[in-house]
C-alpha cells in the first residue's frame, strides 16, 4: 500500500471506503494524480465542475472577494449575496414574490424544503410524498426523503410522514389527497443510475399539487445550473414548481447551495425559523455568480445540449455488446450495461486515463464539465471504448475459464 493509502486508511473516516487516486491538480477537464498520470474527468465531481478545474472566472472570484470579504454573519447582507439572490430569481423565473435562501450544500436544502414542507402542511397536512429510488441526500431530514433502504436502515426511525410511490403518475393520482403537505423530486434520478421521470409527469404533478392544495418541490441539485441542456430540469416541461433546490454545478466547486421559493410558499419562513452560520457568504455567492455568468456568457447550457447529443452518438458508435442502452439529458447521462459489471468498467476506464462512476451495478453514469468540446469527446470515446474492451475480454475469458472446468 502507498503512504497516501495507508494515511487515508488511517486517518479518515470510512464513510467513503477505499479512495480511487490521490488527485493533486487540475486543469479545464483533466486532472492528474500523485504519479503524475493525466486523467481525462468525465464525472466533474459528481456534476459539480460546471466549468471543469481552474476556470479563469473561479480563480479570480476566489481570490479577489477572499482578498475583500469572506464571511459575515447572517445579521447582514452583502452585495454578493444580494446580487446571487437577484440572478437565481431572474434565471428561475419565480418573478417579484420569489424568495431564495442559501446553504452549504444539497442535502442542506433539502432539508430547508423539507421543513418548508412541514410549514405549508401544519397538523392538517402530515403527509409527505417522495419517489422509489430517490436520493435527497444523507442528513436525517433529507435520508427520510431518500428511498435507499441501505442508506436508511442504520439510522431509523425517520422523521415520520414521508411515503414513497412509485414514479408513475398512476401512483400519484392514487395516492395524493388533502392531507399531502408537498412532493418532491428529481427530474432526473441520478443516483438511481440516471433515470428520467415519465414523459409529462411533472405536468401531471403540478396539476394534482395545485388541485389538492400541496407543495411541488423539485430536487434540482444534479440537474441544475445547465446539465440537462436548459438552465433547470422542470424547463424541459415548462411548469411552475413552488420550490427547487440548487446545489453542485451553481458554486463550480465551492460549498454552496440554495432553496428557491415561488409565489406563495415564499412567505412561509419567518424570522428564527431557520438558518445557516455560512449560508450565502460573501464568497460563495461572489463565485457561484461567477459561475453562472459564465454558463450563460459563454452558451453553456446550449453546449450542454449539443454535446450531449454528441456523446450519446459517440457512445453508439462503440457498437458494444456490452451497452444496451443510455438515459438522461444533456450532459447527466447513465450508460445501461447488460450485466452488473459497472464497477469493472469504472476501474478499467481509470486505469486507461478516464474518470467515470458507476452509479448502480448496471449503469456507468457520466457528467463532465459544461465547457467540454469535440477533443475531449473524442478522446472519451477512444479510452471508453477501450475500458469496455477490457472488461467484455475479462468476461470472455471467465466464461471459458467456467467452460474448460466442466
Amino acid at each position: 500500500m502507498t503512504v497516501w493509502k495507508e494515511d487515508a486508511a488511517r486517518d479518515l473516516v470510512l464513510n467513503a471506503g477505499e479512495r480511487l487516486a490521490l488527485l493533486t491538480r487540475g486543469e479545464g477537464s483533466y486532472v492528474w494524480d500523485g504519479d503524475g498520470k493525466r486523467h481525462l474527468d468525465f464525472l466533474a465531481g459528481i456534476a459539480v465542475n460546471s466549468l471543469g478545474h481552474a476556470h479563469p472566472a473561479f480563480i479570480k472570484a476566489v481570490s479577489t472577494q477572499a482578498a475583500t470579504l469572506a464571511h459575515v454573519s447572517n445579521y447582514f447582507a452583502t452585495p454578493p449575496q444580494l446580487e446571487l439572490a437577484a440572478r437565481l430569481k431572474r434565471l428561475t423565473g419565480v418573478g417579484i414574490d420569489g424568495r431564495v435562501y442559501f446553504s452549504n450544500s444539497g442535502a442542506e436544502a433539502n432539508e430547508a424544503a423539507f421543513k418548508l414542507a412541514r410549514l405549508h402542511g401544519g397538523a392538517e397536512r402530515p403527509r409527505i410524498l417522495a419517489l422509489e429510488n430517490a436520493f435527497h441526500g444523507r442528513t436525517i431530514g433529507s435520508l427520510a426523503l431518500t428511498a435507499k433502504k441501505a442508506m436508511r436502515e442504520p439510522f431509523e426511525p425517520m422523521p415520520a410522514g414521508v411515503e414513497h410511490i412509485p414514479a408513475t403518475i398512476e401512483a400519484l393520482e392514487a395516492t395524493i389527497d388533502d392531507r399531502v403537505a408537498a412532493i418532491i423530486v428529481e427530474p432526473i434520478q441520478g443516483e438511481a443510475g440516471v433515470v428520467e421521470l415519465p414523459e409529462g409527469y411533472l405536468a401531471a404533478a403540478r396539476s394534482l399539487t395545485l388541485k389538492h392544495g400541496a407543495l411541488l418541490i423539485i430536487d434540482e441539485i444534479q440537474t441544475g445550473a445547465g446539465r440537462t441542456g436548459q438552465w433547470f430540469g422542470f424547463n424541459h416541461e415548462g411548469i411552475t414548481p413552488d420550490a427547487i433546490t440548487l446545489a453542485k454545478g451553481i458554486g463550480g466547486g465551492f460549498p454552496i447551495g440554495a432553496l428557491v421559493t415561488f409565489g406563495a410558499a415564499s412567505s412561509l419562513f419567518t424570522p428564527g425559523s431557520h438558518g445557516s452560520t455560512f449560508g450565502g457568504n460573501p464568497l460563495g455567492t461572489a463565485v457561484s455568480n461567477a459561475v453562472l455568468t459564465e454558463i450563460e456568457s459563454a452558451g453553456l447550457v446550449e453546449n450542454a445540449a449539443a454535446r450531449g447529443a454528441q456523446l450519446r452518438e459517440a457512445i453508439v458508435n462503440i457498437d458494444s455488446p456490452l451497452v444496451t442502452g443510455i438515459r438522461g439529458r444533456g450532459l447527466l447521462i447513465g450508460i445501461a450495461l447488460a450485466a452488473p459489471v459497472a464497477t469493472a468498467v469504472v476501474a478499467a476506464a481509470q486505469d486507461r486515463g478516464l474518470i467515470v462512476n458507476a452509479a448502480n451495478p448496471s449503469t456507468v453514469r457520466i457528467a463532465p464539465a459544461l465547457t467540454i468540446g469535440d477533443a475531449e469527446i473524442e478522446e472519451f470515446q477512444t479510452l471508453f471504448a477501450a475500458a469496455l474492451a477490457d472488461v467484455q475480454a475479462s468476461l470472455a475469458a471467465s466464461e471459458e475459464d467456467k467452460a474448460n472446468a466442466s
